[in-house]
């Protein structure tokens, strides 16, 4: 590539090809799957007939985004050190996982995370909080993801930004509508294993342009871009929105619906905590991985270009693949990121629909009398409403940086459905009342919250000032979902659900009744 030019933008056969492979190969798992999807647990949990490797990867093709790959690489080739924030923080998070979440929520939950808040507690309430949060979240990951889509699409297609959302979006409703679970198990799976490749070999190639030593790398980093390249303070100057930032990054993983639908696909709770081992390892792998390729994108590829080609800095990755690689690794690593954005949006659907259709459907309006023929119809359709609503904030959302706007949805997870999660496996005097005061203050608040930071407030409203000055809100929505959860149930007591607490304990450890 020559120096200040690039072929993104233009139609590549070398990289519609390799689209087109995933593509055929993708709808080939995707009909495999649909004969034998015929049950809502096939539907929602591929059965429970997925190993603990298999859903490691799983989970890591899950995790690993589009806003992870294309996101912090760019914020790393554009702000410097401050994009390690976004690497560490979305991987600290397992542990919480594994050690907290992964074995309840197998032995207590059945498709949702609202199955666990809700084993001992009264089942309406606490759905449609759970739910609302539920979907809520969702929104934000899926907005963030066909940002990313639309923009790497488009370039490489040279489509139109909201001809390539459109594609996008069809072809996830159709992964998710016909396969369910296990046809959107084996495309995270495929996306894993190609993403951890074409990452792995992007690093190689940087590191081999720099005699495999990282001081030659960051000192070419220095000598281009000067100190604060190098140092915090160049995206996030604030130590208190540092924190706040960090905090959701970390709980939110902990409250994601599509990462904690994932436990429900394994046989037993060995498997699942099985899964969060690999997944971690792989995760952990692939974030030290993006931090190089953002600094190697800041060196080879230059800050100029990239975010002339995006302004978020979304295209830096795809760019350094065609520096180093020309054409056909520009070719193979944009079909690797498209995988990557499909593989997530598939699951983030499932996840929103199965709120929608086990939770608010079943659970809520139906009272738990809905057969299974009419709860996989509303799956259906609420994969189609999701799907239709992603494209349009797809639209909407164009051109803001991919990977704060996942941070957004993580400080949403980590408030609305974190710590009603924990306090109703972990407290035995936890209440109904005190459940759903914790999961409406903690989405009321961060979403006030986001509404008046100067993310939305100053960069979408156009006003002078922010009425919130912190761009992440997690440390005060946790806080305040925390403290609402407490004082309400300190105001009165359930004995039924402090009852039951002993009988739920001896499941979540044990796995008796379990599916």
């Amino acid at each position: 590539m020559e120096t200040g030019k690039t072929v993104l933008g233009t139609t590549d056969p070398l990289a519609i090809a390799f689209f087109l492979a995933f593509v055929v190969v993708t709808l080939a798992v995707t009909y495999w799957a649909a004969r034998r999807t015929r049950t809502t647990q096939e539907f929602y949990a591929a059965g429970r007939r997925i190993s603990g490797f298999q859903n490691g990867l799983a989970l890591a093709g899950d995790y690993m985004s589009a806003a992870s790959f294309l996101g912090i690489a760019g914020m790393v080739a554009t702000k410097g050190y401050d994009g390690l924030i976004y690497s560490v923080g979305f991987l600290v998070g397992w542990p919480i996982i594994l050690f907290l979440i992964a074995e309840p929520l197998r032995n207590l939950g059945k498709y949702t995370f609202a199955d666990v808040v809700a084993y001992r507690l009264r089942a309406r309430p606490i759905r449609t909080a759970a739910a609302t949060g539920a979907i809520v979240t969702v929104l934000f990951y899926l907005t963030a993801q066909m940002v990313g889509a639309g923009s790497l699409v488009g370039q490489m297609f040279g489509l139109g930004y909201e001809t390539a959302v459109v594609a996008v979006g069809a072809l996830m409703i159709a992964y998710v509508l016909f396969g369910g679970m296990l046809a959107t198990t084996w495309v995270q799976i495929i996306k894993a294993v190609l993403l951890l490749g074409g990452a792995t070999l992007l690093v190689v190639l940087i590191l081999a342009r720099f005699g495999f030593d990282y001081a030659k790398l960051f000192g070419e980093a220095r000598a281009r871009y000067g100190d604060a390249i190098l140092q915090p303070g160049k995206l996030v100057a604030d130590p208190v929105d540092a924190v706040s930032l960090g905090l959701a990054l970390m709980f939110g993983t902990a409250g994601l619906p599509h990462i904690l639908m994932r436990f429900y696909t394994v046989p037993d709770a060995r498997e699942a905590r099985k899964s969060v081992f690999y997944a971690t390892g792989w995760i952990g792998y692939f974030y030290i991985l993006t931090f190089t390729i953002g600094y190697g994108a800041a060196v080879l590829v230059g800050q100029d270009l990239i975010v002339r080609m995006d302004k978020g800095g979304n295209m830096a990755a795809p760019l350094l693949a065609e520096t180093l690689g020309g054409r056909p690794f520009l070719g193979f690593l944009s079909a690797v990121a498209f995988a990557t954005i499909l593989a997530v949006v598939a699951g983030l659907t499932l996840a929103g629909a199965s709120a929608l259709s086990h939770d608010l459907w079943a659970g809520v309006v139906r009272h738990g009398r809905s057969n299974e023929r009419e709860e996989m119809r509303m799956a259906r359709i609420a994969t189609l409403a999701l799907g239709a609503l992603a494209i349009l904030l797809g639209i909407l959302f164009k051109g803001q940086n991919v990977a704060f706007m996942v941070g957004l949805a993580f400080a949403i997870a980590a408030s609305a459905n974190f710590p009603a999660l924990l306090l109703s496996i972990t407290w035995k005097r936890f209440t109904t009342a005190g459940a759903v005061a914790s999961m409406v203050a903690g989405l009321v608040t961060a979403t006030a919250l986001i509404v008046l930071s100067p993310t939305v407030w100053v960069d979408i409203f156009k006003k002078p000032e922010a009425i919130f000055p912190y761009k992440s809100p997690g440390l005060f929505s946790m806080a305040a979902a925390f403290l609402a959860g407490v004082a309400v149930t300190l105001l009165s007591r359930e004995p039924e659900a402090e009852r039951k607490f002993e009988e739920e304990k001896v499941r979540t450890y044990v796995g008796i009744g379990a599916d």
